[in-house]
């Protein structure tokens, strides 16, 4: 039986990982090979963007990681107890 936070778990991760690398490297390429000819609002925005989303992501992943094991941790306890009881 597939336990679909497990799954939001994983995903979200994942997803969230992605956008924090993806706003260090932005931020790298912003301070490396834009600074002569471009404004650094618009990459401090970008990687920001980044950054932060990348770390909602991961907070909510393992929000769906705690309720995933409290699902397996409630099924075990109900399994214990109809074996108990039969």
């Amino acid at each position: 039986m597939s336990n679909s936070h497990e799954e939001k778990f994983i995903t979200k991760l994942l997803v969230g990982f992605t956008l924090i690398i993806g706003g260090i490297f932005v931020i790298v390429y912003a301070a490396f090979e834009r600074t002569r000819q471009d404004d650094w609002y618009f990459w401090g925005l970008v990687a920001s963007v980044l950054i932060c989303s990348g770390l909602y992501l991961l907070m909510s992943s393992f929000v769906h990681k705690m309720k995933s094991d409290f699902i397996k941790r409630q099924r075990l306890r109900e399994q214990k107890k109809t074996f108990t009881v039969d």
